[in-house]
C-alpha cells in the first residue's frame, strides 16, 4: 500500500511523460517509510529489484564508506542485464563520509547513461550543498502532524527574547523531557515562519529575524536533532548550545 500517494502520483507522472531526473533526493522526519516507498517505486521502474540491475547501498555500522560508492559506480559502469536502466537506492545518504560524498559528486556530475538514482536522507543538511543541486528533491510529511498549542508558542516566544542564563534554565527543565518531539515542533514553528516571511505574509512573529537567520536556526535545530539521534551528546549541553544560536 502507498502511504504517500501523492508523491508516488508525481513520480509515476513524471515517469510516464519520461521526464524523470538523473537523481531523486528523498527526504523527510525518521519513520515514514521511505525506504520502503523507494523500493516500491524502484519495481515500478524496472520490475524485479535485484541484482546486477538494482542496487542497494546502506551504512556499514555507522558510515557509507568511499569503497562503497567506489563499487556502486564501478557496478553502474556496466549496461542493463534484463532492464531498461540501472538504478541504485543509497538509504541513510547523509551517512556517506565526506570522501566517499566527493566520490559520489564526481559520479552526479558526469552521470552514466542508462542509470537512474535515489538518495534517501533524514538530514540533508548534512550533504554537501552541490549534491543537493544536482538532485529533485522529494519532501515525505507526516500525516499525524499536530498543531502547536498557543502555550508553546508563547514559551517560546519568550525564551527567544530572554538571557542566556534563563536559556540554560529552559535547556535543564527540557533536558528531561521528550526532546525529538519538542525540537520537531520548533522545527515545525520555524518552518511555518519562514514560510509565511516568503509569501510576504505579515506576522508579528520574531520580525526582527531575517530569512537568513530563520533558515540557519533550521539548520541548527536539525543539527541538534542529528547529534541526538547519532552520538552520545549530553541532551542538556546540546540544548544549551542551540539556544545560544536561537
Amino acid at each position: 500500500m502507498i502511504t504517500h500517494q501523492n508523491q508516488w502520483n508525481f513520480l509515476i507522472k513524471s515517469a510516464e511523460l519520461n521526464k524523470l531526473p538523473h537523481a531523486l533526493l528523498f527526504y523527510g522526519e525518521k519513520d515514514l517509510a521511505k525506504k520502503d516507498f523507494a523500493l516500491e517505486f524502484s519495481k515500478f521502474l524496472i520490475g524485479k529489484i535485484t541484482p546486477p540491475d538494482f542496487v542497494l547501498i546502506e551504512p556499514q555500522k555507522s558510515t557509507i564508506e568511499i569503497s562503497q560508492i567506489r563499487d556502486l559506480i564501478r557496478g553502474l559502469s556496466f549496461k542493463p542485464y534484463l532492464a531498461d536502466f540501472k538504478l541504485a537506492v543509497i538509504d541513510k545518504a547523509h551517512l556517506m563520509t565526506r570522501e566517499a560524498q566527493n566520490c559520489f559528486l564526481k559520479f552526479l556530475e558526469e552521470p552514466k547513461a542508462k542509470t537512474f538514482l535515489i538518495l534517501i536522507t533524514e538530514y540533508p543538511f548534512l550533504l554537501l550543498p552541490t549534491i543537493l543541486s544536482r538532485t529533485q528533491k522529494i519532501r515525505f510529511y507526516s500525516s499525524q502532524q499536530k498543531e502547536i498549542s498557543p502555550q508553546f508558542t508563547s514559551n517560546l516566544n519568550r525564551i527567544v527574547q530572554s538571557d542566556l542564563a534563563a536559556r540554560f534554565q529552559y535547556a535543564k527543565d527540557l533536558a528531561e523531557q521528550n526532546l525529538e518531539e519538542i525540537l520537531d515542533n520548533w522545527l515545525k514553528y520555524f518552518r511555518e515562519i519562514l514560510i509565511s516571511r516568503l509569501c510576504q505574509k505579515e506576522s508579528k512573529e520574531l520580525s526582527s529575524y531575517s530569512l537568513v537567520k530563520l533558515k540557519d536556526i533550521i539548520r541548527q535545530i536539525q543539527s541538534t536533532k542529528f547529534l541526538l539521534s547519532s552520538t552520545n551528546i549530553n541532551p542538556r549541553l546540546a540544548l544549551e548550545i542551540l539556544l545560544m544560536q536561537i
